[in-house]
């Protein structure tokens, strides 16, 4: 299993519990395929520079998760075909390794 992180963008309309009730359905998803949540976050509501479908803001939505590089495509095509999905982006989490720091002589 490999550790990705996604970025989602759901349209400002949605009440909290609504935004709540997508969160759960998508960490949902995620257990369904085999894979495991690791961390949430919600972002808040923020503007965007440029307009999505003719809309200036959404709630942005962060998740990382471990799944089968298979499931990626699955939650690709999920987020496409929901109404609620303004964007949704996911990419591949990059474990940085610390370097142990120099000594001092």
């Amino acid at each position: 299993m490999r550790t990705y992180e996604t970025v989602t963008i759901v349209k400002p309309q949605l009440s909290d519990t609504e935004v709540a009730a997508f969160v759960t359905a998508a960490k949902e998803l995620v257990t369904k395929h085999g894979g495991e949540v690791t961390s949430e976050e919600k972002l808040g509501r923020r503007k965007f520079t440029h307009d999505i479908n003719h809309v200036r803001d959404g709630f942005y939505l962060y998740l990382k998760f471990k799944a089968q590089p298979e499931f990626v495509k699955v939650w690709e095509e999920t987020m496409k075909l929901d109404e609620k999905v303004l964007r949704s982006m996911v990419m591949l989490a990059n474990e940085v390794k610390a370097k142990p720091a120099p000594v001092a002589k």
